[in-house]
């Protein structure tokens, strides 16, 4: 499979795009993990434009995360133009535009999924970008703003037409936020149209390499992307290459493994950020790594509410002592 000068291998597997997820430390695990294809936080062209720190500091890649892109949204086509100027400075392999996120703060402006209520603002901002990157560009979004407007078939082909690399689709509509099943089959429909010759990246809902397998043999996508099914298993996209390689499925991590890779994405985080973004960001990801744990929910409360660095090491290993054997 190949966006523009970038060639992956049958049925690559990326890390989507997640904003407070998908910073270096994560990225870093993932990629550890066999990743193909990872992605920056989202990062907004106001802020961009302006030179806010927290923009700026999402701009940051290192060569060890290759292939990578910058994702950027916004809902103002000069800004949005500009933004992804000062992306191309930073040399990642491409630009990837967000037309897909669903929170509110973002929607009410007419960014990310908003702009699915505006088709011909999304298609003249998505080419103005184009024209202005020697980067390629893509675009990740939606089915469409509710099930009354899925308005996507048309949308692929107005901006394959007017030169973005690939199409990422999340298969739920702006209404649905993440609720609900992801509907695979509209995304399936629009990789099988004639003409459609870029790329199609299908997006939600994949959490085992069983799934990851089905999607692609039922819907023929050219690449699937995980995002929510990666937090805190970052391991995932080892399980899902082997069974696509294979046919055969990995032996489950024990909770010693666990707990030794969950120490390592905490020490990563508290050596890339201050120590109490660190702890509090490691929390969602703690929620997974131990999902199913009998009588866990006392140990569980401790670690989430853990407010120093120290605390956490020493609540994981008494989750190894405990739960080792599982």
């Amino acid at each position: 499979m190949k966006i523009d000068n970038l060639t992956f291998g049958k049925q690559p597997v990326f890390l989507a795009p997640m904003e407070g997820v998908s910073d270096p430390t994560f990225r870093y695990m993932c990629k550890k993990f066999g990743v193909e294809m990872m992605y920056t936080e989202f990062i907004s062209s106001d802020g961009l434009i302006r030179g806010g720190k927290k923009g700026l500091q999402k701009l940051d890649i290192v060569d060890t995360e290759r292939p990578i892109g910058i994702q950027i949204y916004g809902h103002l086509i000069e800004p949005m133009v500009e933004a992804a100027k000062i992306a191309e400075q930073n040399n990642p392999e491409l630009i990837d535009i967000n037309f897909g996120c669903p929170v509110k703060k973002v929607v009410r402006r007419g960014a990310g999924s908003g702009m699915m209520q505006n088709v011909p603002l999304m298609v003249e901002m998505t080419k103005q970008i184009v024209d202005a990157v020697k980067l390629p560009v893509t675009v990740k979004t939606r089915l469409g703003w509710d099930s009354d407007s899925k308005n996507i078939e048309t949308i692929a082909e107005q901006l394959q037409d007017i030169g973005i690399k690939a199409l990422t689709i999340h298969g739920r509509t702006r209404s649905q936020m993440y609720e609900g099943n992801a509907d695979w089959s509209l995304i399936g429909k629009i990789k099988n149209n004639p003409r459609i010759k870029i790329p199609i990246i299908g997006n939600g809902d994949i959490t085992s390499p069983e799934m990851a397998k089905e999607m692609f043999d039922k819907h023929g996508v050219d690449a699937i992307m995980i995002g929510r099914g990666s937090i805190g298993r970052p391991w995932i996209f080892k399980e899902i290459r082997h069974f696509l390689d294979t046919g055969e499925l990995l032996p489950k991590l024990t909770v010693l493994e666990k707990v030794e890779i969950a120490k390592q994405q905490l020490q990563l985080s508290l050596d890339l950020k201050v120590e109490r973004a660190a702890v509090v960001q490691m929390r969602r990801h703690f929620v997974q790594y131990f999902k199913g744990l009998h009588d866990f929910r006392e140990t569980k409360i401790r670690l989430l509410t853990a407010d120093n660095p120290d605390d956490n090491f020493t609540i994981l290993n008494e989750i190894a002592q405990k739960w080792g054997q599982y």
